[in-house]
């Protein structure tokens, strides 16, 4: 009897509660047929492990900037003449100050990462100022030439890039040119590209006294320059895998979505996902601002057209991935909601975002459809070039004669350290203590693993 009472008692507020919601933890398993507004981000590790190469990559671009602009010619002495090889140098005290005081580093983080990267960074002790000095290597300057001439000979095809991201601000067509220049790494562009580009360009750009770049019309324009890039691979790929009987209606609006390791796909989910590829929507270069967005089917249609905006954003640059704060910098041209995270998360089959890299402060958003494994399916040269960094980056210390260039530092392991004490946790890092219990130098998190007893040279180019 007390059974069947409970059983018609009516259930708590909360299990209602989570029954119509689905719980906290139902994941996709919910019966509706529409998008969840909110997902769960499920990690990619190939991605991840793009940004665990990247972190150095950025702290090495970094100190290449401070190395710059507090860079002076090593002393014309032999070897070391800035003709010889063509290297500057710098004192590390001050370059030790500066990435202190502007990259907010820890006092001994910047002697460390150099010490864990002798094929990027050569240290050694002036031989005319008797001071410890930092410089790039012979190959870190030819990786950053590389980059820097594949950038010169593709600068047509970065003209053509910044004509369509201006076409993606309908109905001006114009862009602040500070955030541009924000953009120009991804885009590729050159550093002056303001003068060298735009400037050097009136018929193709205009610079208004207010900081703004604007789209100037060319009869010289190619007819697809309104494209997107998911419209020729959507028509490249419905003309290579046609099949008899297949629905047209089915691929003319759909986008290519791969969903990530681990995504759970219900039922129910996979008719939303099919619902929304049929979803008509407007080209993201088309202008909409006249357009009635009163109703819910409207709003849908917006939505999808600002995935593809983001869609031909990150199409349109040379790694097809660009950082969570830049893209949302373009969100009001672009037309994307103020919820830019939790909206691309939305569509995960599309994007991804990485939070790897600055204690998860930064978000990096990737074009799922350009990678396969972790690799860019569709190369270029300025992608080529920037291969060519990385790897420098990950070779293993022990492929470079390190004993050279320790026994070239001399004293300057307090200088390293910014004093005895922390030259002396450095030096006993990296050659061992005073009772000869020697660390292995290949040993640490920041090492590929790799063991090898090879010169590589890196010394010998400074040192006889």
């Amino acid at each position: 009897m007390l059974r069947r009472i409970a059983a018609l008692r009516p259930p708590p507020p909360r299990a209602v509660a989570a029954a119509l919601v689905g719980g906290a933890d139902a994941g996709y398993s919910s019966k509706s047929t529409s998008l969840p507004q909110k997902q769960q981000r499920v990690r990619d590790h190939a991605f991840d492990g793009i940004m665990e190469v990247q972190k150095r990559v950025r702290r090495f671009l970094a100190l290449h900037a401070l190395l710059l602009y507090a860079a002076t010619p090593t002393a014309p002495s032999g070897k070391f003449s800035a003709g010889g090889s063509g290297a500057v140098s710098v004192p590390f005290s001050r370059l030790g100050a500066l990435s202190r005081r502007q990259l907010r580093l820890a006092p001994l983080d910047a002697g460390n990462f150099m010490l864990r990267h002798p094929h990027a960074f050569h240290l050694f002790l002036h031989p005319v100022h008797r001071i410890l000095h930092a410089r790039l290597t012979p190959r870190a300057s030819a990786a950053l030439r590389l980059e820097a001439d594949a950038i010169a000979s593709l600068r047509p095809g970065a003209v053509l890039r910044l004509r369509k991201l201006l076409l993606l601000a309908p109905p001006h067509h114009r862009l602040r040119l500070e955030h541009i220049r924000l953009l120009r790494r991804d885009f590729g562009l050159p550093d002056d590209f303001a003068d060298s580009i735009i400037l050097s360009n009136p018929a193709l750009f205009r610079l208004t006294p207010d900081g703004f770049v604007e789209f100037v019309p060319s009869p010289d324009d190619p007819p697809d320059l309104t494209v997107a890039a998911v419209e020729r691979s959507r028509e490249r790929h419905y003309r290579e895998h046609r099949a008899p009987g297949a629905g047209e209606e089915d691929a003319r609006f759909a986008f290519p979505t791969r969903f990530p390791p681990g995504f759970k796909i219900g039922k129910y989910f996979r008719i939303a996902v099919w619902k929304w590829q049929r979803l008509p929507y407007a080209s993201p270069y088309a202008d909409v601002s006249g357009h009635d967005l009163r109703s819910l089917e409207a709003q849908r249609r917006m939505e999808k057209r600002a995935v593809a905006a983001v869609h031909e954003l990150l199409s349109l640059t040379v790694d097809k991935r660009t950082t969570l704060e830049r893209l949302a910098l373009f969100r009001d041209a672009l037309g994307v909601p103020k919820k830019i995270k939790e909206f691309l998360r939305k569509y995960q089959g599309i994007f991804y975002i990485s939070t790897r890299g600055n204690q998860g402060k930064l978000h990096t958003v990737f074009l799922r459809e350009a990678y396969y494994k972790g690799e860019l399916l569709d190369s270029n040269e300025i992608h080529d070039a920037r291969r060519k960094l990385e790897e420098l980056l990950l070779m293993s210390r022990e492929k470079a004669n390190l004993d050279r260039m320790f026994t070239s530092m001399g004293r300057g392991w307090d200088e390293l350290g910014g004093g005895r004490r922390g030259g002396a946790e450095l030096r006993e890092k990296f050659l061992g203590d005073a009772g000869g219990r020697k660390r292995k130098v290949g040993a640490g998190i920041d090492d590929d693993g790799a063991d090898s007893g090879e010169d590589s040279g890196v010394e010998s180019l400074y040192i006889e």
